[in-house]
């Protein structure tokens, strides 16, 4: 089992946060949970070593997770 990072832990309070403020049910506890996590992929691909050789790559994989996802930036 993969330990879960820092990050992903105070997802995890977000998601529950939101859960408990806006009274939604565990499916959409899921799905705010997942809102969480692409949008912080899509941070990592934007903001991540803006500067250097990979950053082409990065707004690629990025393009990608918005369309496979549906998400937006």
């Amino acid at each position: 089992m993969v330990p879960m990072t820092t990050t992903l832990q105070e997802h995890i309070k977000q998601a529950i946060f939101a859960v408990e403020q806006e009274g939604i049910i565990l499916p959409l506890v899921l799905e705010k949970f997942a809102q969480l996590i692409i949008a912080e992929c899509l941070n990592q691909c934007y903001y991540r070593g803006m500067n250097d050789e990979l950053y082409a790559g990065q707004l690629r994989a990025a393009l990608y997770i918005e369309q496979h996802f549906g998400a937006e930036p």
